[in-house]
């Protein structure tokens, strides 16, 4: 039996209820995915998601796992810039300014540019429904919508000696109250290998559940590393740095001994001060077995052929 990648996957129900949905959103969908990744979307309350969001049509993963619902995505979320209460960061971010936004594209590449919002919209957003696995171990599965991270580095022409992708997020105490401590080192930096960044599975993510991305989420543009824990997937990023070395994350210069620069996802290795076997799936009671790079290891094993995942964690 062929396993469908989770990038090429049209959820059955989304397909067979095409309709309903088109007619749900008002408008189509290819319009309304567009419109996400150039952020002019106008968001809705959660309250009239009811029966027009993928969830109420049935969709979930290549797994069979069902969508976490919009309001627990929007509404249980790390982002220690606003504070390091889950359910306050909706709150203390909703009146963060994500538009106009800018993304710098530099450092070892022989086309480095500056992109708007208007500029990334040229590549074509698509859904992506996949598992997110925090290190704290809950997890959940989102239907993302935004485009392979691939697509913006081919633009710029990566240099031959160009290694690591080092992103960086927006550094503004004033609308980040987070930022305004000292016990994380800010701005929030993070990176991948080149041949990481490169894969298809590596998105820039521009929205979730068809509309765009809102602050507590990472608006206006955040990355997303399905088979990594997800302290990788940096949000409102505004600059990407190709570079010959692999960058410190924030994570690594807070605690070095518990973050290391790869955060794959990996039941056998745990975390020093909890085991990493099992999650807590948001929405659902008990436990489930966390899978070996969060199930994408088919996809993404080849990367780290050799590699002793223990000493590389």
């Amino acid at each position: 039996m062929i396993k469908i990648k989770p990038s090429e996957i049209t959820p059955e129900a989304v397909y067979l209820n095409r309709r309903s949905f088109i007619k749900a959103f008002g408008t189509l969908v290819g319009g309304a995915l567009v419109a996400a990744a150039c952020g002019n979307l106008e968001e809705e309350p959660a309250a009239t998601l009811a029966g027009s969001t993928p969830e109420a049509l049935g969709a979930g993963d290549e797994l069979g796992s069902p969508l976490t619902t919009f309001q627990d995505v929007t509404n249980y979320n790390n982002y220690y810039e606003f504070t390091t209460a889950k359910e306050e960061v909706a709150r203390q971010a909703e009146n963060f300014v994500s538009s106009p936004w800018q993304v710098e594209v530099g450092g070892l590449v022989a086309k480095p540019g500056i992109y708007d919002l208007d500029a990334l919209a040229r590549f074509d957003a698509e859904e992506r429904i996949y598992r997110m696995r925090c290190v704290e171990g809950w997890s959940m599965v989102i239907p993302w919508n935004g485009f392979p991270l691939w697509k913006l580095l081919r633009e710029v022409e990566p240099l031959g000696e160009a290694t690591h992708v080092q992103f960086t997020t927006l550094y503004d105490p004033s609308q980040m109250p987070g930022q305004r401590t000292d016990w994380l080192t800010w701005p929030y930096v993070e990176g991948l290998r080149m041949d990481e960044a490169m894969h298809d599975l590596t998105i820039l993510a521009t929205g979730l559940y068809g509309k765009s991305l809102l602050a507590q989420n990472g608006a206006p543009v955040r990355l997303v590393v399905p088979w990594k824990y997800g302290f990788k997937s940096i949000k409102s990023i505004v600059r990407i740095d190709l570079v010959d070395y692999q960058p410190a994350s924030l994570w690594m210069l807070a605690a070095p001994d518990e973050y290391g620069f790869y955060a794959n996802v990996n039941p056998q290795v745990d975390h020093p001060r909890w085991s990493q076997a099992s999650e807590r799936r948001i929405g659902e009671g008990g436990r489930r077995e966390t899978l070996m790079f969060n199930g994408y290891a088919e996809e993404v094993g080849g990367l780290y052929a050799g590699m002793d995942l223990e000493i590389n964690f």
